[in-house]
């Protein structure tokens, strides 16, 4: 499995945040990723929190733990 870090500037209605997730890279279908946060204030923070995320996500599948997704 190739997890990825995805993040995004959200402008929205609630305000300008930023918003990242972790998913398959070969998922086509951004709707249900492993794990994700949102309403950062900065892109920094967004990536920060995720790649520590990811790294907890790959030391649960060196051990062969199951990664279920965020809607499982």
């Amino acid at each position: 499995m190739n997890l990825r870090v995805r993040v995004q500037h959200c402008g929205c209605a609630g305000g300008r945040h930023w918003y990242a997730d972790i998913d398959d890279a070969e998922d086509p279908q951004p709707d249900d990723p492993f794990w994700y946060v949102d309403g950062c204030p900065s892109q920094a923070q967004a990536l920060e929190t995720a790649c520590e995320q990811l790294s907890t996500l790959a030391s649960r599948m060196y051990r062969g733990d199951l990664l279920l997704r965020v809607l499982d």
